[in-house]
This record gives structure tokens, sequence and C-alpha cells, in this order.
């Protein structure tokens, strides 16, 4: 406590209301920061989660398509210490998932902060303390909020921030602009020419919820992309991965499953599609770039459903100038253009986290930094790596938080001892 005194030094410390949390702060309710808040309840740590939203996992919640499923099997996106239901299919759906979180959340009594919006958190040498200033706004009212506390654990995710591509021409563009966070359902795209511009799972979803809505999509593809199928022979293709992971080095099974992909999907390089240099999994460990797993996209690209086209030059009132020449009459256009990491623009950090918003460090030593700072969900491995970093966080919190507080009950036993003799 007397580190807590020593911040009362510093100007601005009355000037807001201050919280002093006894254990880590968490910054982010989604599946990141529930499955730290988890792990640490059964660790018996104390612990406090920030959310800038109104509800736990918002990209889930609000940010996603209606046809979404998990891409993985579900044995590979449960959280820490809860299995998902028996009765759940292989592929939860969106709702599932989020009916599974919100049980989660529930059966380890974890209470986030609802709109709390973090400005900045810094550590404080002085007092050996981290500092994290939060905004909350009810109506006309904003509250500001400082949490003091020994621990922080950067649970904000790779996706917090949608990407918006810089495209000449597209504030002119007289059509309706969307990000694919606001794409639901391709019913209000019925009978309209879509460009959708992306070709990662969520174009290739998209572009195939357009086609099933009877719209006329245009896929922009501007570079390579690694297509498989979502399973071989019935069994899971991230599963086989797995698996041959554990006999055969990485290499190998990356030419593996690109054999298995040409075998059930053709050669997608007549079609448009590029496939990248380096094998999918060795991508994926290097760069974070996901392979997309084919649920039924590819079928309607071959039968000319959905069009891939090259990258954009330029928007006009009603049309698309492609990089080849090629104009196309368009009606909407749907960015699915990925997301980031907002990191940099609230944590001041420059030791542990880098300039993208990423650890610096590659995984599997990403979720640990100086000073008590730690990261989950950063490491490019999805929810099961999300999982494993939460692990390990509560479990090196969980060590130092039950030494200490074992030697204060010695204290306090023997001080109190002392007192009653004195009596």
């Amino acid at each position: 406590m007397e580190n807590l005194f020593r911040l009362a030094d510093h100007n601005d410390f009355f000037s807001r209301r201050c919280i002093w949390v006894n254990g880590p702060v968490i910054v982010g309710a989604g599946p990141s920061g529930l499955a730290t808040a988890a792990c640490l309840r059964e660790q018996g740590v104390p612990f406090v989660v920030l959310e800038r939203a109104e509800c736990i996992a918002s990209l889930w919640q609000k940010r996603t398509y209606d046809r979404l499923k998990l891409h993985l099997p579900k044995q590979f996106c449960q959280l820490p210490k809860l299995p998902f239901p028996e009765d759940f299919p292989e592929y939860p759906t969106k709702r599932q998932f989020i009916e599974y979180l919100e049980s989660y959340a529930k059966h380890f009594e974890i209470n986030p902060q609802f709109n709390e919006c973090v400005q900045s958190a810094r550590y404080d040498e002085t007092s050996g303390l981290w500092r994290v200033k939060t905004v909350s706004t009810a109506g006309s009212t904003r509250n500001e909020v400082e949490y003091i506390c020994r621990w922080l654990v950067v649970a904000t995710g790779e996706n917090a921030e949608r990407v918006m591509p810089d495209i000449e021409g597209l504030s002119e563009f007289c059509g309706d602009v969307s990000h694919a966070c606001e794409y639901k359902s391709g019913e209000k795209f019925t009978g309209k020419k879509v460009v959708v511009v992306g070709c990662g799972n969520s174009g290739m979803e998209v572009s195939l919820d357009l086609c099933n809505h009877n719209a006329s999509p245009s896929m922009v593809v501007r570079s390579s992309v690694h297509v498989l199928p979502r399973e071989v022979l019935g069994k899971s293709t991230f599963e086989l991965a797995v698996l041959m992971m554990k006999w055969l080095p990485l290499w190998l099974v990356d030419k593996l499953l690109l054999v298995l992909a040409w075998l059930m999907l053709g050669n997608i390089e007549n079609y448009g599609l590029k496939r990248p240099s380096m094998g999918p999994l060795q991508l994926k460990n290097v760069v974070g770039k996901t392979p997309v797993l084919d649920i039924g996209a590819l079928e309607k690209i071959k039968s000319g459903d959905i069009k891939v086209v090259p990258g954009i030059k330029r928007f006009t009132r009603n049309q698309v100038e492609l990089v080849n020449g090629e104009k196309l009459d368009v009606d909407s256009v749907v960015l699915a253009t990925g997301y980031r990491s907002n990191v940099p623009s609230w944590l001041q950090e420059g030791e542990f986290f880098s300039k993208n918003g990423f650890p610096k460090a590659a995984s599997p030593h990403a979720w640990k930094g100086n000073a008590g700072l730690y990261a989950v969900g950063f490491s490019r491995r999805g929810l099961s790596g999300a999982s494993s970093d939460a692990m390990k966080i509560a479990e090196d919190i969980g060590s130092v938080w039950k030494a200490e507080t074992k030697q204060q009950k010695k204290r306090t036993t023997a001080c109190h001892r002392r007192c009653i003799s004195q009596f």
C-alpha cells in the first residue's frame, strides 16, 4: 500500500476518481479476457475486467454476419476449464458461441465494468504500479476513473478496430459502402451488383452469402491466398494438420496440405486465385495470415456466380475501374479488409508491444512483458492460442499472489499474537 500513497505526489492523482485494484486489471471482455479472468478465478486471484462496449464479446455480438460459424471444430475453440455443451454441433453457430461465452462468464462469476473505454495505461516507475485511465458516458454525464494496479493484462485482441482502405474515388461513389463488420446478411443486396474487397475468410463468406441471396458479387483479389478444404474425408483439415505436426516438420505438413487441397479443390489458379510461395502454416506463423477454409465459395467461383477480379484502380460515381483497365457497374461495396490491434492508441509502452499493436516477441513468448504487463490473444493462434496464454498468465500471477498472501497471513498472525501478549 505504501506504493499507492506515493502516487499522491502526482498533480492529477486527486483530479479523478481512483480505484485500487487488489489484483490485475484486464482490458477487454472478449474470449481472451474471459479466459484469463476464469483462470485467475481458479487461482483465487481477484481482478477487474474493463470493457468499452456494453456487453461481452462485442466483436461477436455486434460485428459479425449472421451466417458465421466457427471455422474450426469446437474442441479447438473452447475456453479453459469449461467445454462446449455436448449437444452443440462440431462447428457452433455465431449464436451458440455467444451463448457459450455468456454462460462461461456466469459460471466463473465474471462481471466486467461495461462502457469503460480505456484512454491510457502507463507504468508509474515511482510507485511500481500501473495507472489505467478510463472514460465512460451515461447520457450527458462523462465519468473519468483511474484504476491503480500491479498487473495489467492486455486482452483487446488482434481485431479491435476495422481497417478502412484508402481507395481513390471511394468517397465519390454513390452506392452503399460498408465494412464487413457492418454486414449481417445478403438479403438487402438481392439483385444488386456488389464488389467485395478482400478474399480472406470474411470476403469469401460474404461473397457466398450474397450469392445465396441472388446478388451478383465480384470479389477483389489483390494478393495471393491459400484456400484449403475445411474437411478432408470427413476430418477437419486443421485437426489433421495438428496431428501431422506431432510427427512431421512444418514444411512437410505444408506440402501434404497443398497436395490434399489440389486433389479436392483442383488448381485454384485457374480461377484467378494465386497461391503464396510460402506454405499455409508457415505463412500463418510468419505473418499471421490465415488460410481460407472453403465452405462452398469455391464452387460459386468455378460456376461464375462469384466473379474474381484483380485490384481496384479507382471508383467513380457508379463504377469501379480495375487495375487491368476493366470497368464494372456497381451498386454496393463491402470492404472485407480486416481488422487491426488498437493497443498503440492507449498503451504507453514501447518495449513489449511494437507499433503495429502486437508483441515484439514471437509465439510462444508473446504473453509476458516486464513490470507486470501481459498480453493474451495476440499469438496469431486463434482461440486455442488465447486459452494457452490465459492459463500461463494466471499461473504466473497466481504464484506471486499466493506467495505474498501467505507471507501476509504469517505477518498478521505474528502481530496479533504480540498484541494479545501485551494485555
